[in-house]
């Protein structure tokens, strides 16, 4: 028998189990991200989970987000879910359909659309979630091997070497435990980079500031000169996974430093020292559009793959209207962070 769970009734124990024993297990899904975003005032956390005969076969989890004030902040609602969904490795079709369904009626009223940003392969699920209408859209990604410091190292191109080599030379210094104004001091840089290169939304600072406080948080912040000029901030799954949420640097402002490339590498590097699998890039863009970050990315000896997004629109008409209205504030993409 089905049953279906939310939020706090969803057992912990039972929860863990099925992350330890799931393939498509991601830091995005522990009870650890969904507390730490309970934390944050900007977003809205929420999971699903689904049990047959009492044992839990599948999880959602992800948040509801939206940017600015009245009309704007209403027409840009959204479900974000981060990973994919936390699947068991027997999980039977119908019991993943119902898990959907039950996300899509929840989140409807609350949601113009609901993303699901897949870093593992759904391949064998994807008749199930365009059932149900959700919308495969192809979306790339790298993965790096890290079975070890000097494979990492030897799969970089040979520019990255050189620019790691120089950077280390005249000074930079990697920060892992970095104070809150450093924390301040890097995001300046990248709400600066997001403001007028990505043009996307950004998280407030608020939620740097409090993951340096949760073990699921790592920071490579480089200083050189007694400044940050950039770094790599990543969320982790415990000696398995490591996945780079976000990087800057002044990059073209210090050619002799690479900040990006030295803050990449310093998150490499620690997962191939601690026993992680892989170092997850979180996203190259789509295939047929230009994205000048994939270029970068690629320099790392990273696997390309293609897993895709599933996504469900919940309101076809005030999606309609979002689309054209947001595009007189901004291009649409200002909606996808």
């Amino acid at each position: 028998m089905e049953t279906i769970f939310a939020n706090n009734d969803i057992d912990r124990l039972q929860w863990n189990h099925l992350l330890e024993r799931s393939h498509t297990a991601s830091p995005f899904q522990t009870p650890e991200y969904y507390d730490f975003c309970k934390q944050l005032a900007f977003l809205e956390p929420f999971v699903f989970g689904v049990a047959v005969d009492n044992q839990l076969q599948g999880i959602i989890s992800g948040y509801l987000i939206a940017e600015g004030n009245g009309v704007k902040n209403w027409l840009s609602r959204r479900a974000i879910i981060h990973g994919g969904v936390l699947l068991s490795e027997n999980i039977i079709p119908s019991v993943l359909e119902i898990l959907l369904k039950h996300t899509i009626k929840t989140l409807s009223s609350k949601a113009i659309y609901i993303e699901i940003r897949n870093y593992f392969d759904y391949s064998k699920y994807r008749r199930i979630f365009e059932q149900v209408r959700f919308k495969y859209e192809p979306h790339l990604n790298f993965h790096v091997n890290t079975p070890d410091t000097d494979t990492a190292f030897a799969n970089l191109s040979m520019t990255k070497r050189r620019n790691i080599r120089i950077g280390i030379k005249n000074g930079a210094e990697v920060i892992t435990n970095p104070t809150p104004n450093e924390i301040g001091e890097y995001y300046n840089i990248l709400s600066d980079i997001y403001r007028h290169k990505i043009k996307r939304p950004l998280f407030p600072k608020e939620f740097f500031e409090k993951l340096v406080e949760s073990p699921l948080g790592k920071f490579f912040l480089i200083r050189y000169n007694g400044e940050i000029s950039g770094g790599s901030v990543c969320l982790e799954l415990k000696n398995r996974l490591l996945y780079e949420f976000f990087v800057c640097g002044a990059d073209r402002k210090l050619r002799n430093i690479s900040p990006s490339t030295l803050a990449t590498w310093a998150a490499i590097e620690y997962a191939a020292k601690n026993g992680f699998s892989h170092f997850d890039m979180m996203g190259a863009g789509k295939p047929n559009d230009e994205y000048g970050v994939r270029e970068f990315k690629s320099k790392f000896g990273g696997d390309l793959v293609d897993y895709g997004r599933f996504s469900y629109i919940c309101n076809p008409i005030l999606f309609a209207i979002a689309k054209l209205g947001l595009n007189l504030i901004k291009r649409i993409n200002f909606l996808k962070i």
